[in-house]
């Protein structure tokens, strides 16, 4: 759907993952068709990545953490820039079993949002084991883009 509708309205996008580890990149590549406007994935899964690919600040890492909203935003619009695209979703999250904490829980995922003339971040929390989260990362993220495609 997210394929069909971006040929339709002739845009493209890219994604900049983390905790996804690419699998977001990976469902809209099983599409048929999907190179005519998935542009691809910058996966940054270290802090020095998120920094040197697709020019996160150090001092945003340095004051909010790597899971955060405002990290999340600066992934999305450096990825974005990056790969030339219409719109961009960007995740970072905790997909655990370790990691978290009271702050940050395991199964907390930020994202971001880009576009030529939108910038929105969002935060969410979900349940499961490694896999599960990482799915769930990834399908909400897809359904966003989506919703913003629409």
């Amino acid at each position: 759907m997210i394929v069909n509708l971006a040929t339709q309205k002739g845009l493209t996008f890219c994604f900049a993952e983390s905790c996804t580890g690419g699998l977001a990149a990976s469902k809209i590549t099983d599409i048929a068709g999907s190179s005519r406007v998935f542009l691809g994935s910058a996966v940054t899964y270290a802090n020095e990545a998120k920094s040197e690919l697709i020019g996160v600040k150090a001092s945003t890492l340095e004051s909010f953490g790597a899971v955060s909203e405002q990290v999340a935003q600066e992934m999305a619009e450096g990825a974005l820039k990056k790969f030339g695209a219409d719109f961009c979703i960007s995740f970072s999250g905790i997909a655990g079993p370790g990691g978290g904490t009271p702050e940050k829980p395991v199964g907390l995922v930020c994202q971001g949002f880009a576009s030529r003339d939108k910038k929105q971040s969002r935060s969410l929390q979900f349940r499961g084991d490694r896999l599960k989260l990482k799915e769930r990362f990834a399908l909400s993220g897809l359904f966003w883009l989506l919703e913003q495609l629409s």
